[in-house]
């Protein structure tokens, strides 16, 4: 029996996933699943430029607005969620369309997870002392010699793939490489690389955004969380772009303009970071052409089944 291809937008922050996906919702019954890992926290819309509303009511989506931000999500949850959801919209014959910039999540959906064994928590706490008293560059350092394959650079990441190489003795991207948990066999991917014809274009489509975000009431948002009892900067979710770096300004760490000009730049390196991921993962196309074809292909064979 042929696997039913199930189609995937994926790319870099500000370069029209969401468009293509609600033009797609408007010739095909889509569901469209969210492959973000900050889109799934309640309470942060501006900062994550999250689907409004309006568009939205084009066509169902998942895997948005499920968490309060002080809870935790993670690739494992995703997989979960994404693999049920999957199943869900193929049994009500609609395609599901998975959209988003969290590559690390679709690899570990297309690819499994790997299982890793518990971690003395003494190793954490060391690694976290370290971190605060000589930073995260010395932490990165570290890493290369333990694991020279990782790519990994937000503070968190690094500290995750440290400790599991120091704790286990073998780096975190070999665990990946030799254990990880078949993925499911019931479907395969069809997956979109969407990019920006030229850098410099997605360079102004981000300043563009970004100060529409400050028109729409970023600096507001960032301090109804800041106010709240559970407020933590520590937090996975504020690692989110942008929301650190209002909260400075708030705060009276940074003035405006170092806080527009680092919000930018941060934005800047997630996008490139964006499309290393795409370029590791392997067996991805870049013809939006492609991906309407294969929504009509499982349109056509959902309603034959």
């Amino acid at each position: 029996m042929t696997l039913l291809r199930i189609p995937v937008i994926l790319g870099p922050t500000g370069v029209g996933k969401t468009a293509l996906s609600l033009q797609l919702a408007q010739e095909f019954p889509i569901d469209i699943i969210s492959v973000d890992s900050v889109l799934v926290y309640r309470d942060m819309d501006i900062g994550t430029a999250k689907p409004s509303l309006a568009e939205r009511s084009q066509a169902p989506h998942y895997l948005i607005d499920i968490c309060d931000f002080w809870e935790p999500y993670n690739a494992a949850r995703f997989v979960q969620d994404t693999r049920a959801l999957i199943q869900h919209s193929l049994q009500a014959k609609r395609v599901p369309l998975l959209v988003g910039g969290t590559v690390l999540y679709f690899k570990a959906l297309r690819d499994g997870l790997a299982t890793i064994p518990a971690v003395d928590p003494a190793i954490r706490e060391t690694l976290q002392a370290q971190l605060e008293s000589e930073g995260i560059e010395a932490l990165r350092a570290q890493l290369a010699q333990h694991d020279p394959r990782s790519t990994v650079t937000d503070p968190q990441r690094v500290l995750r793939a440290l400790e599991v190489a120091l704790g286990t003795g073998k780096a975190l991207s070999q665990w990946h490489a030799e254990q990880a948990i078949p993925a499911t066999q019931a479907w395969s991917y069809d997956t979109l690389g969407l990019q920006a014809r030229e850098r410099a274009h997605l360079h102004e489509a981000i300043s563009r955004r970004f100060s529409q975000m400050l028109d729409w009431g970023l600096r507001d948002e960032v301090m109804a969380l800041w106010q709240h009892p559970k407020f933590d900067p520590e937090l996975p979710s504020m690692r989110a772009v942008g929301y650190r770096q209002v909260l400075d300004t708030l705060r009276g760490i940074a003035p405006e303009k170092e806080m527009i000009a680092r919000s930018e730049a941060a934005t800047r390196q997630l996008a490139k970071r964006q499309l290393t991921w795409l370029r590791h993962l392997g067996d991805v196309h870049a013809d939006p052409e492609q991906t309407r074809r294969c929504c009509a292909a499982l349109t056509a064979q959902l309603q034959e089944s």
